[in-house]
């Protein structure tokens, strides 16, 4: 995989909106999945492009986003294992009906 990851948990579900219009604005990169926890009080926006644009992209969204993330990551060339996971998280997105 040529592609990295980029991470951003954050309080609310309009913080990881904000936080992730940031992230699409700034750089080239696009949403692959996000979690809801808590009752959505945690959100994780999880999104993907190389390692310069995701990098540019979380850095930025922790930033300027309304609310400071509870934490934030960038893996560069993910293991299959860590891609195992995102795509499991994906697809329970996407079999909700919550992505096209």
């Amino acid at each position: 995989m040529d592609k990295s990851y980029g991470f951003i948990e954050i309080t609310g579900v309009v913080a990881a909106i904000d936080a992730l219009d940031i992230m699409c604005k700034t750089a080239d990169v696009e949403l692959v999945t996000w979690e809801r926890k808590l009752g959505g009080r945690l959100v994780t926006i999880i999104v993907q492009g190389d390692v310069a644009a995701v990098t540019q992209a979380v850095e930025t969204a922790a930033a300027n986003a309304i609310k400071k993330p509870v934490c934030k990551a960038v893996i560069a060339r993910p293991h299959e294992e860590i891609v195992k996971i995102v795509e499991l998280s994906r697809s329970r997105w996407d079999g909700q009906g919550k992505h096209s």
